[in-house]
């Protein structure tokens, strides 16, 4: 069998895993949303409502039907792409979430594309300098930062750049209508360096503990015995070795950063669909909370997927297997 045939049906079997993941995820989300406290027909008529209205808007929005009923509509209208109808505006849930998603996924993007590779130098500059002054201090700093919460970073880089001490970035977000994210680069300085330092530790960390072992195995000390430097040594051979592990643990961490994300733009007030989320739980706004929940959840399924497929290329014995 070939790599490719192998590798196809790898990603068929975690596909249907991935599947059954966010079935069960649906599932404990809807649970968890119509346990909610508080009448959603009543959060939107008011205090002042009468049985009657009531009783005529539980109708309309589906709420009068079986439980099993209401989580059969929800979770077919959302492969098919119809999310339902928001409780807060009468808007399509799509409608609402698509603009919100593009500031997330940019965000997100940005501060990966800028946290995974310096996580990957860091931790592997601190293993090629094993022991050093430079190693203990990355050590310190890294495990200090990973033990920090997201808004704890977030209100100090608030509280230094953006009040009296140096004011020299906007705290919070503030957009027009219909403009795209990349619109407001100082305004997206603060919640990027908050998602970096939220990533950075642990890449660095699995990185120098990786690229440590990689360098005490045998096929790098026959390198060095071929008179190899040990900067080629360590960027030519083990870094790339070393990369299998870290793969795991950054897709977690980005994964993480789907839900984490929800905190940052809270503080920051940056319009994506985690700010999107606090304010529909407190409008009780089901259908895009339900909505919303499921999307992270199937993000967190895809990047798990991608960096299982990134492990196997880059991994000669996982390649192998499969072959």
């Amino acid at each position: 069998m070939s790599l490719r045939q192998g590798l196809g049906g790898f990603i068929i079997r975690r596909l249907l895993l991935g599947l059954l993941t966010l079935w069960i995820t649906s599932v404990v989300v809807f649970a968890a949303t119509q346990g909610l406290p508080g009448d959603a027909a009543r959060s939107i008529l008011g205090r002042g409502a009468t049985p009657e209205s009531l009783a005529d808007l539980r109708q309309q929005l589906g709420l009068d039907e079986p439980v099993l009923t209401q989580y059969g509509e929800w979770i077919t209208g959302f492969f098919t792409g119809d999310l339902g109808t928001s409780l807060a505006n009468g808007l399509p849930v799509t409608e609402i979430i698509g603009e919100r998603l593009v500031y997330t996924l940019f965000l997100m993007l940005i501060a990966g594309l800028i946290s995974v590779p310096l996580g990957v130098a860091l931790g592997a500059a601190s293993a090629g300098r094993r022991d050093s002054a430079f190693d203990q201090a990355a050590s310190v700093a890294t495990l200090g930062l990973a033990a920090l919460p997201e808004f704890v970073v977030a209100i100090t880089l608030a509280v230094i750049f953006s009040t009296t001490v140096f004011h020299l970035l906007p705290s919070v977000v503030v957009t027009e209508p219909g403009s795209g994210p990349w619109h407001y680069p100082r305004e997206l300085v603060l919640p990027v360096v908050t998602l970096i330092v939220a990533v950075v530790p642990y890449t660095a960390r699995i990185m120098r503990a990786s690229t440590v072992e990689i360098l005490e195995s045998e096929f790098v000390e026959m390198a060095r015995l071929k008179g190899l430097s040990e900067r080629r040594v360590l960027w030519r051979h083990a870094v790339p070795n070393a990369l299998a592990p870290t793969f795991q643990v950054t897709a977690l961490n980005l994964a993480y950063l789907a839900g984490g994300i929800v905190v940052v733009e809270a503080v920051f007030n940056y319009p994506g669909i985690g700010l999107l989320l606090v304010d529909s739980v407190r409008a009780r706004d089901v259908p895009t909370v339900q909505a919303i929940a499921l999307l992270i959840a199937a993000l967190y399924v895809m990047l798990n997927l991608l960096a299982d497929v990134a492990t196997i290329l880059v991994s000669p014995r996982l390649r192998t297997s499969l072959q």
